[in-house]
């Protein structure tokens, strides 16, 4: 079941992505080991094989989690489909690499530079010459153009998701021929290459009236190796076909049906041979790879069974014959003979229907590994007991992330380490471990800080009146008082950066404030209006908290007595969602709350249905603790500056949250985010945003947990497909081997388990 998930833009598109360009702006370097971004925890696992080895022709039927409301990416109710629609069908300047990083699209794009910064900056992209749309004109300028004005925000008639970077730019025109388009922007933006990426025809953007609605169930014009031959909501699919036009590699497959299937019926459809390729719980993970165990050559069927027990074997006829016989002769009544007859002959066709099921399964494999994007616990600080900083720190220092990284990804033979950072992952050149900033997991240091914030163990607690909310679930008026107490960072604690005497601390010391100081002055040189607009969030699929191992006992220690503060005990809401597979949720949950319970912090833990969680709770600030995931972005100046940025009084008395859902941010981490988006130095840029996340750490709204795991079944001879990664998928790459070649696998991480067979825990 997928659950409701949040991206950074309104949809997690193939954005535009990072190249070198003319200026003295040094490249990225190699990871070493004194390279803080480090190397991707897991490699892709798509069966990788070269195009020499696969047959032309055949239909992928790739499961998805919804057939999507809109073909426009640049829509609020666009989705994870509408993402895969356009990678296979639009251009895309730029696609993201094994490493998480952008790389220039040579089928569209031969080279990018920044040519000006003075007075302007200026872009001049040249365009590959054969790059045509499907109905023959060239790709250039006039589209450039056209999907600047829809997405500009100058024009509320466009129902875009965002304008972010597009509003910067100023104009765009013609450059020296047709291949050149020439763009100038009205102030620096270091995220240039987020942009144009898909790119639209102008047919879909040159109007309101085409960008709102012509291009929603069909597009008429693509550019990709692939065209939309339909979409198709009766059978919910859309099918995808090769297109005639393309320049580049010609695509292996002929077609690419994108069927709508739950998470819970796919090993059904998959059994039934009306799959290909397929994300997938751990459960139909473990199905897969029983499925692929040694069978009896005389039988067919596995040699092991579940749990290690002996696989049933067929019984015939005469044996149940045999057994009315002896019944009757034995002086037995001969109906209930029959009906022990009956029920072995149930048995006997139900352990038949397996061995097909099983064989079904044989020809496909698991392919795992992390998907570009990590789950968080989130921790709403706008009001009650979480409003105070020191209760948030203190919620963060109980924790003991490794365990829960270990939790849900150990069992599948997956790198088990805590993600670091709020911005970017393992291996991207952003990433670096910033939890310092916040300390490591101590509960003593925990107990500490709510002491300092008035918590009381064992504290009395007054009789809640009928009706009477919680200490978590409403506004605790000294809370309120800390909160604007230490708003802005010169209330912010971060380790290492507190007063000599090592107190808990509410970093009021003079480097903090100095500190503090230096960003405000440099970051008042931003221009005065500068907006970026927060658009709606759509359904990515996946799970928005964690798969664990079901029984898992609780983690051991002593469990303080509850605390309380004039006269409320200290208790939670942790909000879950309750349909297919929050019962994995809930077992993460459940070891947060018993970390949570050794230091006196009590939780309560409500389910609500799917399709109301995060719109009607995360998003509305209904909760104090939920789980729930963030993708990583190749642009975090851009993407995620609207997750953190601090919220802002709105015209109509409301809050402006942007899509900062736990309601916590600073000043201070809004001016190093915008400084970041000007620098066109690429090393200052990286400095600034780890900066930034250490502000973010220190300020305890999020705790990045683990990042998720990504579990695909697909045909043993699909190449080229399966657990993607951080990379793009190749569209025009994937197909079926011909007979006798095989697809290549990654071998398995340090430190991890060799076994391919996944345990019954996922995390999302």
């Amino acid at each position: 079941m997928s659950h409701v998930g949040v991206g950074p833009r309104a949809v997690m598109r193939s954005v535009a992505f990072l190249t070198a360009g003319v200026l003295a702006v040094p490249a990225l370097a190699g990871c070493t080991s004194e390279d803080p971004a480090g190397k991707p925890l897991a490699e892709q696992d798509v069966a990788a094989a070269a195009r020499a080895r696969i047959a032309d022709g055949g239909t992928l039927r790739w499961a998805v989690d919804s057939v999507p409301d809109t073909l426009n990416a640049f829509q609020s109710d666009a989705d994870a489909t509408t993402t895969r629609v356009a990678q296979a069908v639009l251009p895309s300047m730029y696609r993201m690499d094994e490493t998480g990083s952008p790389v220039r699209n040579p089928d569209y794009l031969e080279s990018a530079e920044v040519v000006d910064t003075e007075p302007k900056q200026v872009v001049v992209y040249k365009l590959n010459q054969q790059a045509v749309w499907s109905d023959g004109r060239e790709i250039g300028a006039a589209d450039f153009a056209a999907q600047w004005r829809a997405l500009s925000g100058k024009d509320s008639a466009y129902w875009t998701a965002r304008n972010a970077g597009y509003d910067r730019i100023q104009k765009i025109e013609r450059g020296a021929n047709d291949l050149e388009v020439k763009v100038t922007f009205s102030r620096p933006y270091a995220d240039w290459k987020a942009l144009f990426s898909p790119l639209y025809p102008k047919d879909v953007m040159g109007t309101p009236d085409a960008f709102n609605d012509g291009a929603r169930r069909s597009l008429e014009v693509t550019a990709g190796p692939f065209a939309v031959k339909k979409v198709d909501t009766k059978s919910d699919q859309v099918v995808l076909t090769g297109n005639p036009r393309w320049w580049g590699e010609p695509a292996k497959l002929d077609k690419i049906v994108l069927r709508a299937v739950p998470r819970d019926e796919r090993v059904s459809e998959l059994v039934a041979g009306e799959l290909d390729l397929a994300e997938i719980d751990p459960e139909t993970a473990d199905e897969v790879t029983l499925a692929g165990a040694p069978r009896d050559p005389a039988t067919g069927t596995p040699l092991m069974g579940p749990e290690g027990s002996p696989a049933p074997g067929p019984q015939g006829r005469s044996a149940a014959e045999a057994l009315r016989s002896w019944a009757v002769a034995n002086g037995s009544d001969e109906d209930a003979a029959e009906e022990e007859i009956l029920a072995r002959e149930e048995r006997r066709e139900a352990a038949a229907k397996e061995r097909r099921r099983q064989k079904a399964l044989s020809g496909f494999e698991v392919r795992k590994s992390l998907e570009p994007a990590y789950t968080q616990l989130a921790l709403n600080g706008s009001d009650g007991p979480l409003a105070d900083e020191r209760v948030r720190r203190a919620v963060a220092r109980a924790l003991d992330r490794e365990k829960l990284a270990e939790a849900v990804l150990k069992p599948l033979g997956l790198p088990a380490e805590p993600v670091g950072s709020h911005l970017a992952l393992s291996g991207q050149p952003a990433y670096a471990d910033g939890s310092g900033a916040l300390g490591q997991q101590n509960a003593k240091e925990a107990r500490a800080l709510l002491a300092d914030a008035g918590w009381v163990s064992g504290g009395p607690v007054k009789k809640a009146d009928e009706g009477e909310k919680a200490a978590g679930a409403e506004k605790d008026e000294k809370g309120d008082k800390d909160e604007k107490k230490s708003d802005g960072d010169d209330g912010t604690y971060i380790v290492g950066e507190d007063n000599k005497n090592g107190g808990s601390g509410d970093g009021g010391n003079d480097d903090a404030k100095d500190d503090a100081k230096d960003d405000a002055k440099d970051g008042a040189d931003r221009e005065s209006g500068e907006k970026l607009s927060s658009g709606k969030n759509t359904a990515q699929g996946g799970a928005p908290g964690a798969y664990a191992p079901k029984g898992t006992a609780a983690p051991a220690g002593s469990v303080t007595a509850p605390l309380a503060k004039d006269g409320k005990a200290l208790t939670l809401r942790f909000v879950l969602p309750s349909g297919p597979g929050s019962e994995a949720l809930r077992t993460v949950a459940d070891r947060i709350t018993d970390m949570l319970k050794e230091i006196g912090i009590g939780t309560e833990i409500t389910k609500v249905p799917d399709e109301s969680y995060f719109k009607d709770h995360i998003a509305a600030g209904e909760y104090d603790l939920a789980l729930y995931s963030w993708p990583a972005s190749a642009f975090p100046a851009t993407d995620a500056r609207p997750i953190y940025a601090k919220p802002v009084p709105a015209a109509d008395g409301s809050l402006n949250v942007a899509q900062n859902y736990t309601r916590v941010g600073t000043d201070q981490v809004d001016q190093l985010f915008d400084r970041a988006m000007t620098t066109l130095d690429q090393k200052e840029a990286r400095d600034l945003l780890r900066k930034a996340d250490s502000r973010i750490w220190a300020a305890a709204g999020s705790i990045p947990l683990y990042q998720r795991p990504q579990l695909t079944v697909a045909r043993e001879n699909l190449a080229n497909a399966g657990a993607f990664g951080f990379e793009t998928p190749v569209y025009e790459d994937m197909g079926y081997l011909k007979k006798g070649a095989q697809g290549s696998r990654p071998s398995a991480p340090a430190g991890t388990s060799a076994s391919s067979s996944p345990s019954s825990s996922s995390g999302s």
